[in-house]
């Protein structure tokens, strides 16, 4: 389907910047509101940040985009939409990397204890150093050595 259907289909207004918002997402990797609106200027010509944001809400609200917010990084987008999966994050360099659901179905992980919710789905991100930082030197070895790691590369235990 091209993305002017998609974008009629979800609701939203077809216009240049939107389509080129859809494009730039799509050609690039976990995109930073900044990357993308680089994006969209080298497609487009001038369009404001504030455009650019606004645009970015409405997609994600009609569907056609997901936004992901790792800790103590930028938010970011992509056009990767309805699977529930999830995100590898490096800590070293921040590259996200999609990664197939933890189970196979959604909601992909049930908590011990639902408190009455009705889990329609999970939002996991694994911490860790991607292939390029480990094979430059720029992070541990191997397990063993996390622990020398610094606070910030350290990774978090949370219980769910």
């Amino acid at each position: 389907m091209q993305d002017t259907d998609r974008l009629r289909q979800a609701g939203l207004r077809v216009t240049a910047a939107r389509l080129a918002i859809l494009q730039t997402v799509r050609e690039g990797d976990h995109l930073d509101v900044e990357a993308i609106h680089r994006g969209v200027c080298r497609r487009v010509g001038q369009v404001s940040l504030q455009a650019v944001y606004d645009s970015l809400n409405a997609l994600q609200r009609g569907g056609l985009l997901r936004r992901i917010e790792p800790a103590g990084s930028p938010t970011r987008y992509e056009t990767r939409v309805g699977d529930n999966h999830h995100h590898l994050v490096c800590r070293q360099c921040a590259r996200v990397t999609d990664v197939d659901c933890a189970v196979g179905h959604a909601p992909c992980l049930e908590p011990a204890y639902d408190a009455g919710y009705l889990i329609d789905e999970a939002d996991v991100i694994y911490w860790g150093f991607c292939p390029d930082c480990r094979l430059t030197g720029r992070a541990p070895v191997d397990s063993t050595s996390v622990e020398s790691a610094s606070p910030q590369q350290k990774p978090r235990r949370t219980a769910l």
